[in-house]
This record gives structure tokens, C-alpha cells and sequence, in this order.
């Protein structure tokens, strides 16, 4: 399929996605959320593709929100549906196999944070912004923010982020533990791909399933989810890269994993 607002480059096994709208901040509006989750769900089903790299075009943003432009006409129907189109594209990231990067270049506000805090972790520029401004126009985040980030950080700090609709920097939201690490800017994507083909060298249906274990075992007990790791961690013992990695380990030699 071909994409209008995306950029997509696989390398390596690693595919860098960047949303390409720069004349507009990369703002999300409905075509663009479609077009994130084609490319997404197609990726998820790529054999070849063992991480994601999610980054914006330009020097100014990553995504600097929802396009207020399209949601300023909505009906209240047309709202709830664009919502819960972006909330679908948020939970497709969260639940694909293959792990995503968030490569926050500059400004991350709205649905551009929504979607970085979808992935599965966050690089960011020094130079990078993070916030919720959405209540400073009349209404809430959409696309699952006020659901993510108190899961993330808590609710106190996620109130104070949400209520007040502040635009905070990259080194706070570092130290609120929105951002795992912050990089020069001109070092940023490389080093979010460095991680992300440290990640692809592992076995892919071992990656799968701890991402599986550890979003699903967040909504459980922590008694089930112990149950729900032992299930995952059994049935991985069923698989020929179970035999490659510890057969590979005893030899002492590289490994060959096929994802089977």
C-alpha cells in the first residue's frame, strides 16, 4: 500500500515509521490514524520485521496533536467515532508482537503523546515538549492519554499534567518516567535504532511474549499474573528458538532464531 502522510524504510529488520506532515507539525487527522494503522497491522504481520521506530518529519515536531482544524466542525457522534478510531490505532500498537520505539524529536502534544506513549518505550531530544493542552479547548485527551499516562506515572502527576494543560520539558518528563532517556537531538534516531537492533538480535517469539506478559499482567493480580508468565514462559519451551537460544548458549556460539 502506498501512504500519503508516512514514511516507511525497513533496514535490517528494523523499519523506521515516520509520520510526514511538516507543513502542518505532523499533525493526526482521520486519514493519517488510518493510514498508522494499515501500516502498523501490515508490519505486525511482516516476518521480516523485528521493531518499529516511530519518529516524526521535520526538526519541530514528532506530533504536535490531533488536526483541530478537521475536529473543530465534528458533531458530538462524529467526535465519539474519531476518538475511538484513534483509541483502535493506540491498542494496535500496544498489543503488536513486535516492540515500538517512540523517537520524540520535538513537540509531543495531544494525540502526538497519545501515540508515544502507545509504543512501547520513549527516546527523546533534549529539545523535545510533552503535554495534554486539549482541556484549553474546551475538552480532554481522546485517543486513551488520561488512561495511559496515569498507568505510566500515576494519577497525581497525570492530574496535574491533564488539569492544568501545561507544556512541560523533555528533562521533566524524563524524571516523571514519561521518557526512558533523552539524546542530543543529531544522536537521537540512531539510538533509538541502536536499541532497536539490540532488540531484533534477541529471539522474536521470546520479545513477543514479554511484551505480551508484561501489558496483560498489568490488569491482572499480581498472583495471576504470576500464573499468566509461567503459561507464556511453558509454551515458549514448545518452540524451536527456545532449542536455538540455550542450544546456542551451551555451544557457545551466535544464535540462528527463525521466530518459530
Amino acid at each position: 500500500m502506498e501512504y500519503k502522510n508516512l514514511l516507511i524504510e525497513t533496514v535490517d529488520g528494523i523499519t523506521t515509521l515516520t509520520v510526514n506532515r511538516p507543513q502542518v507539525l505532523n499533525a493526526l487527522n482521520s486519514e493519517v490514524v488510518q493510514e498508522l494503522e494499515c501500516a502498523l497491522y501490515e508490519l505486525d504481520l511482516d516476518s521480516a520485521v523485528k521493531a518499529v521506530v516511530v519518529t516524526g518529519a521535520g526538526e519541530k515536531a514528532f506530533v504536535a496533536g490531533a488536526d483541530i482544524k478537521e475536529m473543530a466542525g465534528m458533531s458530538s457522534f462524529d467526535a465519539h467515532d474519531f476518538s475511538r478510531r484513534g483509541q483502535r490505532l493506540m491498542l494496535l500498537m500496544e498489543r503488536m508482537r513486535k516492540p515500538v520505539i517512540a523517537a520524540v524529536n520535538g513537540y509531543a502534544l495531544g494525540g502526538g503523546l497519545e501515540l508515544a506513549l502507545a509504543c512501547d518505550f520513549i527516546y527523546a531530544s533534549e529539545k523535545a515538549k510533552f503535554g495534554f493542552p486539549e482541556v484549553g479547548l474546551g475538552v480532554i485527551p481522546g485517543f486513551g492519554g488520561t488512561q495511559n499516562l496515569a498507568r505510566l506515572i500515576g494519577p497525581n502527576k497525570a492530574n496535574e499534567l491533564v488539569f492544568s494543560g501545561r507544556i512541560i520539558g523533555a528533562a521533566q518528563a524524563c524524571e516523571w518516567g514519561i521518557v526512558n532517556e533523552l539524546c542530543a537531538p543529531e544522536e537521537l534516531l540512531s539510538r533509538a535504532l541502536d536499541t532497536a537492533r539490540e532488540i531484533a538480535a534477541k529471539g522474536p517469539l521470546g520479545v513477543a511474549y514479554a511484551k505480551d506478559a508484561i501489558a496483560n499482567g498489568l490488569n491482572m493480580t499480581k498472583e495471576d499474573g504470576f500464573r499468566y508468565e509461567a503459561s507464556l514462559f511453558g509454551v515458549l519451551f514448545a518452540t524451536g528458538d527456545q532449542r536455538e537460544g540455550m542450544g546456542a548458549f551451551l555451544e557457545k556460539r551466535s544464535t540462528n532464531f527463525t521466530g518459530k
